[in-house]
């Protein structure tokens, strides 16, 4: 029944099998990280993750591979980067506008009216050697955050449910959602409304409840997050211009090797610059599907919007203490250079 067993067959065989396998199985395995944000899908802040997590994949050759989690899908804002901090989350497409309650410094540029067009929102808040890059990176790094590049949200605007505000005497006695932001905080306070400091993920719910009256978010958010639908009247008030930031982890950086670290650096730098482009031509469209809502859209005129200025005026002043007095005259300096 034996007569034909031979051991050899069954070593050489095994060998066979051996070498198989290890030609089949891959040299090594991908390193797979996750990224989180808060933007609608499909929103152009989403549209660059999902481009930053092709890129990154396609240049490394599949060594790294990104999994994105859009739409607070893993928390908000300060949930996010407290995990990029823990180094349990890799990256995160933030706003460190929302990122006060961790450091003050981080909403900095909330400071209203800083800028009132794109023209010089390019050249205070996209400048790397500025007041503004130079505080938000060197205060996210203390708080193990490596901060890559940095994207458009948009100039911010006001929404309510109650009545159209074409001064800053009709702010007065609305209760509006804000960020974790002085900045915001303080001009709406300074002109009469009710500011109420809420997560993000809150807000829709909120509107729709009437807990907040309105918010102050611009065109993308307004319409990709659907808040409009809960509103009756946006003014664009232009008070604020959000920039958000590309942030690793300093956990995360410091495991990849230089090649790595400027593949992941370039493809940052393209889908932000792209992002901003693609921001700025939807702006017009966002607020068409708006109006098409239901909202009403108020314009403020020139002489409208001196007077909401002059609201924030005392606001720069105000916030020396937390920003820094030396700091804020440098920005100063800077905005007073564009009128050259």
């Amino acid at each position: 029944m034996f007569t034909n067993f031979r051991p050899t067959k069954i070593i050489t065989l095994l060998g066979v099998i051996g070498v198989a396998l290890s030609v089949a199985a891959p040299v090594h395995a991908a390193t797979k990280l996750r990224l989180g944000h808060v933007f609608a899908i499909n929103s152009p802040v989403d549209q660059a993750s999902q481009d930053f997590a092709k890129l990154v994949k396609e240049r490394t050759k599949g060594d790294i591979e990104i999994t994105v989690f859009p739409n607070s899908q893993i928390g908000g804002d300060e949930s996010l980067a407290r995990d990029l901090a823990r180094g349990s989350l890799d990256f995160a497409f933030i706003n460190p506008g929302s990122l006060s309650g961790l450091d003050p410094l981080l909403d900095i540029h909330y400071l209203p009216y800083i800028v009132t067009n794109f023209d010089e929102a390019d050249k205070i808040f996209y400048n790397p050697k500025g007041v503004l890059q130079t505080t938000l990176r060197e205060t996210m790094a203390k708080h193990r955050m490596h901060p890559l590049s940095f994207f458009e949200l948009e100039f911010r605007a006001v929404t309510n449910s109650k009545r159209a505000v074409e001064k800053p005497a009709d702010l007065t006695g609305l209760k509006l959602r804000v960020p974790g932001s002085a900045g915001i905080r303080d001009f709406f306070i300074a002109a009469g409304a009710q500011a109420v400091a809420m997560p993000f993920p809150e807000l829709f719910t909120a509107l729709q409840q009437g807990t907040v009256d309105g918010q102050d978010n611009g065109a993308s958010i307004t319409y990709n997050s659907r808040l409009f639908e809960a509103q009756k009247y946006m003014t664009e008030t232009n008070h604020v211009y959000a920039m958000g930031t590309v942030a690793a982890s300093q956990r995360t950086w410091a495991k990849l090797s230089d090649e790595q670290k400027k593949i992941i650096q370039d493809s940052a730098d393209e889908v932000t610059s792209n992002e901003i482009a693609v921001n700025r031509k939807a702006h017009a469209t966002y607020m068409e599907k708006i109006a098409e809502g239901g909202v009403q859209i108020t314009k403020l005129s020139p002489e409208a919007m001196l007077e909401f200025r002059k609201v924030a005026d005392g606001v720069w002043s105000k916030l020396e203490p937390i920003y820094g007095k030396d700091r804020v005259e440098a920005l100063r300096a800077e905005v007073k250079a564009l009128k050259k």
